[in-house]
């Protein structure tokens, strides 16, 4: 069985470059508030869009900060803020991050080194078939083997 190629999806922020300082009010120590993310070169084809936001430099292993999906396919960016509400209102669901909670949580690490958060964007050829409030896992178990490209913006934080 031949394996698919992926295509490369290009993040960014108005908020930070690539590997470079997240700002205060996108952590727990600020406003905790979501920042503004966009994306190009989603492939043809592409039902819906998924994102997430995980910490591998976290003490006890990768840490999940967002959880979103079913972004509507033609969607080329989040606004800074989005709301801590299960449903959104253009229908797109989020899940469970690390703390527990709906939504997006910003990074909180303990003090020391800056910690690295990867923004993931994944083009999927589906709509999910997961309620809102589901895992990073139950997520990605979701995707595996619809992913038609993926991109992701890597910023950092430190106490």
């Amino acid at each position: 069985m031949a394996e698919v190629e992926i295509a490369v999806i290009t993040v960014s922020s108005p908020g930070f470059e690539q590997g470079g300082a997240i700002p205060r009010e996108h952590t727990a120590d600020g406003s905790n508030v979501s920042p503004a993310l966009q994306w190009t070169d989603v492939p043809y084809g592409t039902r819906s869009i998924a994102l997430v936001c995980v910490d591998p430099d976290a003490p006890g292993g990768s840490f999940v900060h967002w959880v979103i999906f079913n972004i509507d396919a033609s969607t080329t960016q989040l606004p800074r803020g989005i709301p801590a509400s299960a449903k959104l209102a253009d229908g797109a669901l989020q899940g469970r991050n690390g703390f527990g909670k709906i939504g997006y949580g910003g990074p909180a690490p303990p003090k020391g080194p800056s910690h690295r958060y990867f923004f993931k964007v994944y083009a999927l050829d589906t709509m999910l078939d997961l309620g809102p409030g589901c895992s990073h896992h139950q997520l990605m178990q979701a995707i595996a083997g619809h992913i038609h490209a993926e991109g992701e913006l890597m910023g950092k934080y430190g106490r």
